[in-house]
């Protein structure tokens, strides 16, 4: 069984030969521990894989975002970093009033010059399961337009300015994935952190008017092309776990450990939990051991003959041995004997 097969045997609970794997690993950990992650690599090798895009015009992207210094993002936005090997953070936001400063946004059209041959020739040439290099945040964006504590304020008062800019924003999502939908990709993904430590960080019947249909497009654009989708979201985000299962979402990529793998065992079986075991702790805090037992706490309540992806990030803090008893533990727990 090829990377493929295995990652689809997973989502449709086929009781795969084991547990598929994915690594996100950030600058910051190639940077300190390069040999580890090589080892990471060889002994445990990525089923999940993205294709690298090619545009025949490029966004006007000015820095490097896992650097010091400034980075201006495809919109426009300017990052501040102070740490190498991850992201900054918006200081200076460029809306400061909707019905003033909208014009002041890059619409990233560029992205829609996507080669989706050399998409095509590079998904010809493996077998592992392929992720489009594309990845709608739409609240996420717009925070960094405006800055969290603005954008609070702006969705008590719902402006027609900001609503308007979302419908033109969300329309060019739409084109982007429906371009890659057309590729030889087997997957779209969409993102954006809902949660905070213990609450959704809007109240969740806003987020069902303003950014569930936004996401039901997202899902349908996939499927109505026979690809998977898949989202993350940091955080916890429980109160719309039934909604992301009733739109047909085929993975989540979420802080397990904010809510329990207990809490989550209700939807076992109904969607595949791509990974994480706990980067804010128990990769950071705990040993081999520790992240055996957290391993086995979510093979327990959320395997169901798949349904499961062994994956976890290496980035701030993390230590390689615990990055690799992840990976050790999924293979343990999963593989068919």
């Amino acid at each position: 069984m090829n990377s493929r097969e295995l990652v689809l045997e997973t989502l449709s609970f086929s009781n795969p030969e084991r547990a598929p794997r994915q690594l996100w690993l950030l600058p910051w950990a190639q940077q300190r521990y390069p040999d580890d992650v090589a080892r990471i690599n060889a002994d445990f090798p990525p089923d999940i894989d993205n294709v690298p895009a090619k545009w025949k015009t490029y966004p006007p992207v000015i820095g490097n975002p896992y650097q010091p210094g400034e980075f201006t993002d495809e919109w426009g936005c300017v990052f501040h970093n102070i740490q190498p090997g991850v992201i900054g953070e918006v200081r200076d936001p460029i809306v400061k009033d909707w019905n003033k400063d909208v014009d002041k946004i890059h619409f990233p059209r560029e992205w829609l010059t996507l080669d989706v041959e050399s998409v095509n020739q590079a998904c010809r040439k493996t077998d592992k399961f392929i992720m489009a290099s594309a990845c709608p945040r739409p609240f996420e964006q717009i925070q960094f337009f405006r800055k969290t504590e603005n954008l609070y304020m702006d969705l008590l008062e719902l402006p027609d300015a900001m609503l308007d800019f979302m419908k033109r924003m969300h329309s060019l999502y739409c084109e982007i994935l429906e371009l890659w939908a057309s590729t030889g990709v087997d997957c779209l993904m969409f993102m954006d952190d809902w949660g905070s430590q213990n609450a959704l960080l809007i109240n969740p019947e806003m987020w069902r008017k303003l950014f569930k249909p936004m996401y039901r497009d997202y899902i349908d654009i996939a499927h109505a092309a026979g690809k998977k989708i898949f989202m993350h979201s940091d955080g916890f985000i429980l109160p719309i776990m039934p909604d992301l299962v009733e739109m047909g979402l085929d993975a989540v990529n979420s802080q397990i450990f904010c809510m329990s793998p207990e809490a989550l065992a209700e939807f076992a079986g109904k969607i595949t939990f791509w990974g994480e075991i706990d980067r804010q702790h128990i990769l950071s805090e705990g040993n081999p051991d520790t992240v055996h037992n957290a391993v086995e706490r979510v093979y327990k309540n959320l395997w169901r003959k798949g349904g499961c992806i062994a994956q976890c990030e290496f980035g701030p803090g993390a230590k390689p041995e615990n990055v690799y008893q992840a990976f050790a533990s999924w293979d343990q727990l999963t593989k068919r004997k």
